[in-house]
C-alpha cells in the first residue's frame, strides 16, 4: 500500500496500463492512506467510496478488454467541496449547503473523469472560498502535514493538505486571490491558476465570478501538467470560457530550455514584509534560474501596490451579489420558526453563513451601495485595468516574472483568526496576477528552519501554460529539492 500512494499520478498509470496493479488496488491503497492519516490532518469534507469503485470497476473492465485508456486512466483525485460532483455533497464547507446534493457534474470534473481519473473524496476548505487558512470550514480545522500545529492554507488547504499527507496524488482546488498557490507554498506541493477562462468555471459554486479558476495540486510539475491538459478547453455552458486550443502541455515540458530568457524579479513583491528565510529560499531559487541561462531582471510594476484593497473591494461586491441566492428558498439550509418571507432570510443567513462569509457580504454590499458605488467599486476597476496594464508593458520586456508565493511560511493555527486584514495580506504577491487574469504557478523552492516548506511562484503571459510549465519543470529537476533533503513529502507520513 505505502508503495503505491508514494506514486505520481504517471508511475501510477503506468502500472495500470500494464496491468500490474488493478484501478480497484489503487482505490484500496489510496482509502487506506486515507483512513490513517486523516484522523490528524481532517483534509477531507467526504468520501465518494461508491463512485470511486464504480470508476474502477469500469476501468478495471476497459483495461481487461485492452480498450485504449489515457495517461491519467487509474489516476486518484481529490475534488475541493466546491465543485459540484453528481449526486454527491457540494458543501462549500458551509452550514447553508451541508445537506445540498448536486445535481449536475461540474465540466473540470467531468472531463477528468471522461478521461479515465478517479474521484476519491471531495475536500475542506474555506467556507465559499473565503479565507487563507482552511480555519473558517463550518465543519473542521484542516491541519498542515508538515506540522499539525500551523495551517494548511486556504482557501483549498484541504485540497494541497491531502496531496502533502499522500491521500491521492493530484487534486482540484480553486484559486480567486491565490487559493491554490498560497496552499500549494505552505504544503510543499505544486499548485497552478491557469489563464482566467482556459478551465470551464461551469460547476463552480462562485464566490467572485470574475476572479476564480479551477486549479490543480500535485507533488510535482509533470503531473500537474497531466491533469491541466485534461480538465482544460473551451466550454459553451461558461460564458467566460476561452475557445483556443489546448496546447500539449506534456510534449512541452521538456522544450523548457531557459537559456536566454528574460525573467522579471518583481520588486515591490520582495521588499518589505518578506521573512528573511523566504527572501534568501527565492534568492537561492535566482541562483538556479541563473544557472540554467535564465537572466533576472528587476522589474517594477507600480499599481501593484493596490492589489490587495483592489481585490478585497472587487472580491467582496461580487460575493454579496452572489451570495444572495442563499435565501432558504430554493435549495440549502431554510430556517424554522418564522412565518414571514423577510424575517425567513434573515434567519436563514444568520445561522448559516459563518463570521467570515458575513464579513465579506457586508464589505461588498457597502461598496456596491448608492454613494459608494463610484467611490469604491468603478475605482477599483480602474485601478484592475492599471495592474493589468502594467503585467502587459513589463511581459513586453520580460519572459517570464518570479516573486516569493508567500511572504511567509505556514503561520501557527489560531494565529490570526481574529486578525483578518493581516490573514488577507498573506495573499499579497499572489493577488496581482489573479487581478490580471494571468496564469501563475507556485513550486516548492526550499524549507525555512522550522521545517515548513516555502514556495516560488512563477508568472506567465495569458494563455502561455505550456511556458509556464515547462519553465517550472527545469526549474523542479534542477532544485531538486526533496531528494537534496532526503525527505518525504510529510511530516505525517513519517512521523
Amino acid at each position: 500500500m505505502k508503495d503505491l500512494v508514494n506514486k505520481s499520478a504517471k508511475e501510477l498509470n503506468k502500472l495500470f496500463l500494464s496491468k500490474e496493479i488493478s484501478a480497484k488496488e489503487i482505490v484500496n491503497a489510496f482509502y487506506k492512506q486515507i483512513e490513517i492519516v486523516e484522523p490528524k490532518i481532517q483534509a477531507l469534507n467526504s468520501l465518494t467510496k461508491d463512485l470511486a469503485y464504480k470508476q474502477a470497476e469500469e476501468l478495471d473492465q476497459k483495461v481487461s478488454r485492452s480498450d485504449k485508456l489515457g495517461p491519467i486512466a487509474g489516476v486518484p483525485i481529490i475534488v475541493k467541496d466546491v465543485l459540484c460532483v453528481k449526486n454527491y455533497h457540494a458543501t462549500c464547507s458551509s452550514k447553508i449547503l451541508e445537506n445540498f446534493i448536486a445535481p449536475y457534474e461540474s465540466t473540470a470534473t467531468s472531463n477528468l473523469w471522461s478521461a479515465g481519473a478517479i474521484c476519491l473524496a471531495k475536500s475542506n476548505m474555506d467556507e465559499f472560498a473565503m479565507g487563507s487558512s482552511t480555519e473558517n470550514s463550518a465543519f473542521k480545522k484542516t491541519k498542515n502535514p508538515w506540522n499539525l500545529n500551523t495551517v494548511p492554507g486556504g482557501s483549498s488547504g484541504g485540497s494541497a493538505a491531502s496531496v502533502a499527507a499522500m491521500e491521492a496524488p493530484v487534486s482540484l482546488g480553486t484559486d480567486t486571490g491565490g487559493s491554490v498557490r498560497q496552499p500549494a507554498s505552505f504544503c510543499g506541493v505544486v499548485g497552478l491558476k491557469p489563464t482566467y477562462g482556459r478551465v470551464s468555471r461551469f460547476g463552480l459554486i462562485a464566490f467572485a465570478s470574475s476572479l476564480d479558476q479551477v486549479g490543480p495540486f500535485a507533488r510535482d510539475v509533470y503531473d500537474t501538467a497531466l491533469i491541466l491538459q485534461h480538465m482544460s478547453g473551451y466550454d459553451p455552458k461558461d460564458s467566460t470560457s476561452l475557445n483556443v486550443d489546448v496546447p500539449d502541455y506534456i510534449s512541452k515540458l521538456n522544450i523548457g530550455n531557459l537559456k536566454g530568457k528574460k525573467i522579471g524579479l518583481i520588486k515591490e513583491l520582495i521588499g518589505d514584509g518578506i521573512e528573511s528565510e523566504v527572501r534568501k529560499s527565492v534568492e537561492n531559487s535566482i541562483k538556479i534560474l541563473k544557472d540554467l541561462g535564465a537572466e533576472i531582471v528587476e522589474i517594477s510594476l507600480p499599481n501593484v501596490k493596490y492589489s490587495v484593497p483592489v481585490y478585497y473591494i472587487l472580491a467582496t461586491a461580487e460575493a454579496s451579489s452572489n451570495l444572495a441566492r442563499y435565501d432558504g428558498v430554493k435549495y440549502g439550509h431554510r430556517a424554522q420558526g418564522t412565518k414571514e418571507v423577510l424575517p425567513m432570510y434573515t434567519k436563514t443567513r444568520q445561522e448559516g453563513f459563518g463570521a467570515e462569509v458575513k464579513r465579506r457580504i457586508m464589505l461588498g454590499t457597502y461598496a456596491l451601495s448608492s454613494g459608494y458605488y463610484e467611490a469604491y467599486y468603478k475605482k477599483a476597476q480602474q485601478v484592475r485595468k492599471l495592474v493589468t496594464q502594467d503585467f502587459l508593458n513589463s511581459f513586453e520586456k520580460v519572459d517570464l516574472m518570479i516573486t516569493p508565493t508567500c511572504p511567509t511560511t505556514a503561520f501557527e493555527l489560531g494565529s490570526k483568526v481574529e486578525d483578518p486584514l493581516s490573514m488577507y495580506l498573506s495573499d499579497i504577491a499572489t493577488i496581482p496576477a489573479s487581478l490580471a487574469g494571468l496564469p501563475a504557478i507556485s513550486v516548492p523552492c526550499g524549507f525555512d528552519s522550522k521545517n515548513l516548506p516555502i514556495g516560488l511562484q512563477i508568472i506567465a503571459p495569458a494563455l502561455s501554460e505550456e511556458l509556464l510549465l515547462s519553465a517550472a519543470y527545469e526549474f523542479e529537476k534542477t532544485c531538486n529539492l526533496f531528494n537534496k533533503t532526503n525527505m518525504k513529502v510529510s511530516a505525517v507520513v513519517v512521523g
